[in-house]
């Protein structure tokens, strides 16, 4: 048996040698890797320069309204009465330019329960949209510099740049979400209810236990904040840069620096890839199809 064996082994030591000199049938495998492409924004149209100082741009998806925050005087900090929403159409006609009036320096905006909240100073201002009439106000206690706003599931969310809090309200209450945040600006809240803020630390999310993340460390000192999904973002600075940006990477897609042409508080049409930018001093919305 141990003969056989040995004779057994070997001769399947030979096939296999002989097997493995043998020419053999290959195939080419071609694998093709898919190109990124670079984020990009194409200018669409541009309002008349008659909008004046326009801090924020909202655009409501339910209606295709867009809704322009216009400070009017030159401090943003000013209760001088002058400020006031204007609505603008989706080809860049400025159809109301004082559709809500009297208010003091607005500045961040967002929809919920039929309401529109606009960020005022010190103060949250409701406006009923089917009557554009102003239904209340809120004082925020300690308040110094309202900013950006963002709702979700019918809370209102927004920021205080000075005193670096997060604030919420809903049922008629106002509450401190988060704090500690110094300098924080925009503001945008995920479909799962996640929150997203922009400070000089960059672009950080809110986790579960209320304590912060930071996602993107390079976009930094943001003002106006888009989700986009898939984990990227379009973050505005308002001295005049637009990003795309996410975990890992960070694009500069506009940057109207030279043409002292600020980059407020951007909105959003979904839909139609198109972002809104109002461009403060210049007094000006332009419109730009972004490419991703």
């Amino acid at each position: 048996m141990k003969s056989i064996t040995k004779i057994s082994l070997m001769g399947v030591a030979v096939s296999a040698i002989l097997f493995s000199c043998a020419p053999q049938k290959t195939e080419e495998v071609v694998v093709e890797v898919a190109e990124m492409k670079t984020p990009t924004l194409t200018l669409l149209w541009e309002t008349a320069d008659s909008l004046i100082t326009n801090e924020s741009v909202l655009f409501d998806d339910a209606t295709g309204t867009i809704y322009v925050s216009n400070i009017e005087g030159q401090d943003p900090l000013q209760k001088d009465g002058k400020g006031s929403i204007a609505i603008i159409s989706k080809e860049g006609k400025i159809m109301n330019p004082a559709w809500v009036k009297g208010l003091n320096a607005p500045k961040g905006m967002a929809i919920a329960n039929g309401k529109l909240y606009v960020t005022d100073i010190d103060e949250l201002v409701e406006i009923d949209i089917a009557t554009s009439k102003v239904s209340n106000k809120w004082k925020v206690e300690g308040a110094q510099f309202l900013n950006d706003a963002a709702a979700h599931n019918g809370t209102v969310y927004f920021t205080d740049m000075n005193t670096g809090k997060v604030h919420a309200y809903a049922n008629g209450a106002i509450t401190t979400v988060s704090e500690g945040h110094a300098s924080i600006n925009g503001i945008a809240v995920g479909t799962d209810g996640t929150i997203y803020g922009l400070d000089p630390s960059g672009l950080k999310k809110w986790n579960a236990d209320g304590t912060s993340t930071v996602v993107n460390a390079n976009v930094t000192g943001g003002d106006g904040l888009i989700i986009l999904g898939d984990g990227n973002f379009v973050a505005s600075r308002w001295q005049g840069e637009i990003w795309f940006a996410n975990d890992s990477t960070q694009t500069l897609m506009l940057d109207t620096k030279a043409a002292e042409s600020n980059t407020a508080d951007i909105g959003y049409n979904a839909a139609e890839k198109i972002v809104y930018v109002p461009t403060f001093f210049k007094n000006k919305v332009a419109a730009y199809k972004l490419d991703y």
